[in-house]
């Protein structure tokens, strides 16, 4: 018996549907990650991108638990001397809600070319509108 090993040209991409409205952040950013991998298809191969595209909706209501709210932080590095900024979830979440499930799927792919165009087909909106209803997503619930 032969290990399967899918091939570029055979691989069938369908879009998902995530509403993160009282969804708790790592939680979400697991099944985020399974889904854009493809670790949740029988054809998944490691060295190949298999995974489907995702959006994720309603990212300003994902939830933190405990005190990550004002504990949790975020740091970006201009690359100059003093450009550290770093500011918490409070912040993140009023200004940029999108950046807080972005970095927390981002940090479950892996790194490398392959991870960098697997988290290309990653979408997420703050609110209920998005673009792609064309595409007829498929909900998801978990």
């Amino acid at each position: 018996m032969k290990t399967y090993l899918a091939k570029v040209g055979e691989i069938e991409r369908k879009h998902l549907l995530f509403d993160a409205s009282e969804a708790p952040l790592g939680r979400l950013a697991v099944k985020v990650a399974n889904a854009l991998r493809g670790k949740d298809k029988p054809t998944y191969t490691p060295h190949i991108d298999t995974g489907n595209f995702v959006i994720v909706v309603n990212a300003a209501n994902v939830v933190l638990s405990g005190n990550k709210s004002t504990d949790k932080t975020y740091e970006s590095y201009s690359g100059y001397r003093s450009g550290l900024k770093i500011v918490t979830a409070d912040v993140v979440r009023k200004k940029n809600p999108e950046r807080m499930v972005k970095e927390a799927v981002w940090g479950m792919l892996p790194k490398g070319r392959l991870g960098r165009s697997i988290f290309r087909k990653l979408k997420v909106y703050p609110g209920l509108e998005h673009p792609h209803s064309a595409q007829q997503p498929e909900k998801v619930s978990f």
